[in-house]
């Protein structure tokens, strides 16, 4: 049976049927002004007390922060109405009434509605923070009508949101799978191997290389699961299943903190539900749950 891991946050398919994006849907930007705000202060979103949809500002951008703003962005429309998002400095003090919600999942309150907002919000104010100067030449770089991209005067080069691919594994061996733990984690969490995709690389030979590097030994049977943006800053992850082929466990402390075998019956402290991670591992753990995609 195939799982669907469209509904996780940060997939923007997760809001089909209330938020629609501007440039995917024509929809041309109307003069900044009354909607939705998606305030982002560092890895948070701003909210005030007695707003609808979660909390979320709405009208026009509230007095408190006029002039304390950056990198506007009109993201489209969410329940109909124009949505924007704008960057807070992080020296800036909450307003009377605003509280400070995070959006990375492990320290999150947020509904899956705000959480993917916000994703598109930290993506979004931070590609513009990031591509202000052309990067073959340094030019001021102006924005691409009808596109999210920005195009420079002088050479003409054009550029777009960068998007990293990532691979995620479950490595599993009959009743057992392989979970891996990085030091910064809360105590006693354990997760799946990741890792970037390099250069040339095919996702398979990610999935092998990641594997072997991190925990030293070799798989077989890889087969691609689902997959989930993960705004931080701007990662797809990829999502996979192998099995063990074998080889003996050894642990790249320079990576992750330990790696260990343990049995279904008995899996430790996961990742939050709202993570790939914690999808394929509710799905695709037990031998018999194997993916047909």
């Amino acid at each position: 049976m195939v799982m669907d891991s469209s509904h996780l946050p940060f997939n923007r398919e997760s809001l089909e049927g209330r938020y629609l994006p501007a440039h995917q849907n024509g929809l041309t930007p109307p003069a900044v002004g009354h909607g939705f705000w998606l305030l982002v202060q560092e890895q948070a979103l701003l909210l005030r007390d007695g707003d609808g949809a979660g909390g979320l500002p709405h009208g026009t951008l509230p007095a408190e922060l006029e002039g304390k703003t950056t990198d506007t962005i009109y993201l489209g429309t969410y329940l109909g109405e124009p949505c924007w998002a704008a960057s807070v400095g992080p020296e800036v003090p909450l307003p009377p009434g605003y509280r400070s919600e995070s959006v990375v999942p492990q320290r999150t309150s947020l509904t899956d509605d705000l959480l993917s907002l916000g994703g598109l919000a930290l993506q979004a104010t931070g590609w513009e923070a990031a591509s202000r100067h052309c990067p073959r030449c340094g030019e001021r770089t102006t924005g691409i009508a009808g596109e999210r991209g920005k195009r420079c005067p002088r050479c003409s080069y054009e550029h777009y949101p960068h998007l990293h691919p990532a691979v995620i594994v479950l490595v599993r061996d009959e009743d057992r799978v392989l979970l891996t733990r990085k030091a910064f984690w809360v105590k006693g969490r354990y997760g799946l191997v990741a890792g970037f995709v390099d250069i040339g690389e095919s996702l398979e030979g990610a999935v092998q290389r990641e594997i072997k590097e991190e925990v030293g030994v070799e798989v077989r049977d890889i087969r691609y699961i689902a997959s989930q943006y993960w705004p931080f800053p701007s990662q797809l992850m990829i999502g996979f299943t192998a099995r063990y082929a074998g080889g003996e466990l050894r642990v790249d402390t320079e990576e992750i903190e330990d790696a260990r075998w343990f049995s279904i019956h008995d899996l430790p402290n996961l990742p939050p539900r709202l993570s790939i991670a914690r999808f394929i591992l509710d799905h695709y753990a037990r031998p018999e749950e194997t993916s047909t995609a």
